[in-house]
């Protein structure tokens, strides 16, 4: 066996540490001797510990065993991991001892302790986790998903991995010599695909996506019997601030998130004007960094969870009931929905959804459509950070506005951008009259509002950003809601019908409280909210001062 190398660090993803920091680390965990040969920890399988290693060499590995092929390798001062440790989800990867010598181990939840009480050490590790993450994503490593690129359900588990930022390596059955292979040697069959493959020997036949998210770990047990104190529902900007702020004073806090979490803005490829991060962020990277910090105070993240129905109990709790049949009580409810992206009804578009028309922007989607030219359809925000996405990948961007100036929903930055870019061809007054294609879009027809003129540009790709409406379909007839659909709040919410409600409280509903006490509303779910992040956090965060009012006025005080 050939000697094994020492991988360098790159980008401050594989730091060093330094003899005190390892010492803080060594008052929390063991020393152990290791031998070639040995197994750290394997992919797909939840990892208990944080390795640190002392002496000898440990590769880290994808697909253990014939197939293997080495990802890096840590020396002496290097520790071991990446972001999924501090999450709870299982390993995308196997370390093997290469080289003999001796580990220092510390159990995650000491871990989680002492990176709270060491920033430095904090940052350190955090930084390092989150760019070993971005790597792993760039690299094909981690579950292979085995099918079709016309399969919807391939397209389903695909997005579903990219939205959640999983390690994950697509095989394409008509594009792949090696697939055939790999489905006779898990003995699959091309009619049962797609398929999931981790860990070396799991094979899940076209799982749904909670069920892969069992798998990786996503999906945190959820309490049947215990009533927690908050419960969020949506994990975009509005409910992961929430459940910062109110796992943090001491609230057991729980989390629902039925698709993924970071909402809308996780789909962002760059926020430039978020205060704090002056040369931007992707919306990933912010989710991903928001649900870390609220794992480190307790909150528990449970991903996928629909909620279809909110109900007051006899207790006087309230209970959220989930699309699986599972149900969650809490004493205080905070709703974070946020808005679903409309659909475009245009004749084609329903059938060719997920098959070249996309309601999201993240690097899986443009790395579909990378060589040809794609179009965006919007006026705003999101539709300007797309088209300026897409032009870096692209060769072309149609950007379709049905208004006649981009000033009108866009800020100045991305206007510039868009008019500065040599790829982005706008059309305005325009709009999307049909998508053509079989099994995936190849060109869309645009129509002239003002002339009626037509035009088909080839595309090989439609992204559609035109309005969003509220999802608050689970709440119709238990919260006051506006001619939108949006939650009222505070006094707008305080109808004369529902009056015997608050006699108890002798108030009427604080500023961001529903018609119903102790249930709130925040972020782009509620009416009359300001659609941007900051503002979305600021509403998260200041509803967990009001859930605090609620608890105390009714006695149910988390100090109690």
């Amino acid at each position: 066996m050939s000697t094994a190398t020492e991988t360098p660090d790159l980008d401050g993803a594989f730091p060093r540490l330094t003899d005190s920091q390892i010492a803080v680390l060594a008052a929390r965990g063991e020393r152990r001797p290791v031998r070639a040969g040995d197994v750290l920890f394997r992919a797909g399988e939840p990892v208990g510990h944080f390795f640190v290693v002392l002496a000898g060499l440990v590769a880290i590995v994808d697909d253990h065993g014939a197939d293997e092929g080495v990802v890096r390798v840590h020396g002496p001062g290097r520790f071991l991991g990446e972001i999924g440790l501090l999450e709870g989800q299982a390993s995308f990867l196997t370390a093997v001892v290469r080289e003999p010598g001796e580990v220092l181990a510390v159990p995650v939840a000491e871990l989680t302790a002492l990176l709270a009480r060491e920033p430095e050490l904090g940052d350190l590790v955090l930084r390092a986790y989150l760019n070993r993450r971005s790597l792993l994503l760039g690299e094909g490593t981690g579950l292979r998903i085995i099918g079709s690129a016309y399969s919807p359900d391939t397209r389903r588990l695909l997005a579903f991995v990219a939205r959640n930022r999983l390690p994950h390596r697509w095989i394409d059955l008509e594009q792949d010599s090696g697939a055939e292979a790999l489905l006779r040697r898990f003995g699959v069959t091309a009619a049962q695909t797609p398929v999931v493959v981790w860990g070396g020997d799991k094979v899940l036949r076209n799982p749904t996506n909670a069920r892969l998210a069992e798998l990786v770990g996503l999906r945190a047990p959820v309490p049947q019997d215990a009533v927690c104190d908050l419960l969020i529902v949506g994990a975009g900007p509005a409910g992961l601030a929430a459940a910062v702020y109110g796992s943090s004073e001491g609230l057991a806090t729980t989390v629902l998130e039925a698709a993924a979490t970071g909402g809308q803005a996780s789909t962002s490829s760059r926020i430039e004007n978020y205060l704090g991060f002056p040369s931007g962020i992707s919306g990933a990277q912010l989710a991903e960094r928001a649900v870390v910090q609220a794992a480190r105070f307790g909150a528990r993240l449970t991903v996928p969870a629909a909620a279809v129905a909110l109900d007051l109990r006899d207790d006087g709790h309230y209970a959220v009931r989930l699309d699986d049949g599972g149900e969650i009580a809490a004493r205080t409810v905070v709703v974070a929905t946020g808005a679903l992206y409309r659909r475009l009804e245009a004749p084609g578009c329903r059938a060719l959804e997920g098959l070249g028309i996309h309601y999201a922007a993240t690097a899986w989607e443009a790395n579909l459509c990378r060589s040809h030219p794609v179009a965006v359809v919007g006026g705003g925000n999101s539709a300007g950070q797309a088209a300026v996405f897409l032009a870096a990948q692209s060769p072309h961007v149609y950007l379709v506005v049905r208004g006649d100036n981009l000033l009108t929903d866009m800020s100045r930055y991305l206007v510039d951008r868009i008019e500065s870019d040599p790829h982005i061809e706008v059309l305005l007054h325009s709009e999307v009259r049909a998508a053509e294609g079989d099994k995936a879009i190849t060109s869309v027809v645009v129509e002239d509002n003002r002339t009626g003129e037509q035009r088909t540009l080839p595309v090989g790709a439609l992204f559609v950003f035109i309005g969003a409406k509220p999802g608050t379909e689970w709440l119709a007839g238990t919260l006051a809601l506006d001619d939108r659909g949006a939650v009222l709040t505070g006094h707008a919410a305080a109808e004369p019908g529902r009056a015997q409600r608050w006699r108890h409280l002798a108030r009427e509903p604080y500023v961001l409280e529903t018609s119903r006490p102790g249930v709130f509303a925040v972020g782009d779910v509620r009416s009359g909210s300001i659609k941007r992040v900051a503002s979305a956090v600021g509403e998260g965060s200041m509803s967990v001062r009001l859930v605090h009012e609620y608890l105390r006025e009714t006695g149910a005080s988390a100090d109690r």
